[in-house]
């Protein structure tokens, strides 16, 4: 079951999350799916939401339900002792669990912002989604260029982007001229032709600068997930025995490495994308 939480502050909209809706012994659990912000380019390197909110944020306690200090006391005590996996109910696996999702999800999100701070760079050949980070303004109302247009592949040095409206055609043009990629695309009256010019050798040196520093930043993103998820572990406190508490900090540090040697790669074919396409 998922469900979608519209933040606004006083009339400003700020974005819309969406969840899926999960109930355990101990919380129900709120685990982000998605987030849809009004201004991507201004929602800093990880959107609106996944950052600020951290691993409690997401969980709400059931009703007529112990927590987890409480438990019960001398039988659960011989219930450890018996099976190192039973805590008197399956608490270590709802928290283990909810850690391990948690974490996933917000290292995911990092992943995905890093994926879309990388696509604002202009490589010197055209693709589809290079545009996509332009905020459009139309009437007053601010969107993303993807939403307004669709923006094909002419050549690999050329785009083109026809409006949904013929109106808008001023408006896409003022975005893209306006944009940091360089671009100053042709009105032919129906849609805008954008030539994508070759990289200087300078552009290319300061383009992989900014890939390193995204880099970094991403790999911070995904160990400040971790260090949540592990401080999750150590105020579960007795609810999970020593044993299991060490091999859930291990399977957390595992899915860090994951992300971590995935962000990297990602980094990585786009560095080798920028040197490629330079004079």
């Amino acid at each position: 079951m998922a469900t979608v939480i519209t933040l606004r502050r006083t009339s400003q909209f700020i974005g819309s999350f969406q969840f899926s809706v999960r109930p355990c012994r101990h919380f129900t659990v709120l685990l982000p799916i998605s987030t849809y912000t009004r201004n991507p380019s201004t929602s800093g390197p990880l959107g609106i939401g996944f950052e600020r909110l951290g691993f409690h944020d997401h969980l709400i306690p059931n009703r007529n339900t112990r927590g987890f200090a409480k438990g019960r006391k001398s039988k659960a005590r011989a219930d450890d002792s018996d099976d190192g996996d039973r805590d008197g109910g399956g608490g270590f696996d709802d928290v283990g669990s909810i850690v391990k999702e948690t974490a996933m999800s917000q290292m995911e999100a990092a992943k995905e912002a890093l994926t879309r701070e990388l696509s604002k760079l202009r490589t010197g050949r055209a693709s589809e989604g290079m545009l996509d980070h332009i905020i459009v303004e139309i009437n007053g109302a601010k969107m993303p260029l993807n939403r307004v247009s669709l923006v094909s592949v002419l050549d690999p040095k050329t785009l083109s982007v026809m409006p949904y409206d013929p109106n808008a055609l001023k408006s896409l043009h003022t975005a893209i001229v306006n944009s940091p990629l360089g671009l100053n695309p042709t009105d032919d009256g129906q849609r805008l032709i954008a030539v994508i010019p070759p990289l200087t050798k300078e552009n290319t040196q300061a383009l992989c600068k900014v890939v390193s520093k995204h880099s970094e930043d991403v790999k911070q993103s995904i160990r400040r997930a971790r260090q949540k998820a592990i401080d999750s572990i150590k105020k579960a406190g007795s609810s999970i025995p020593k044993d299991n508490a060490k091999r859930l900090e291990k399977e957390v540090d595992e899915i860090t490495k994951r992300f971590v040697k995935s962000a990297e790669e990602i980094c990585k074919a786009k560095d080798k994308e920028i040197s490629g396409n330079s004079r």
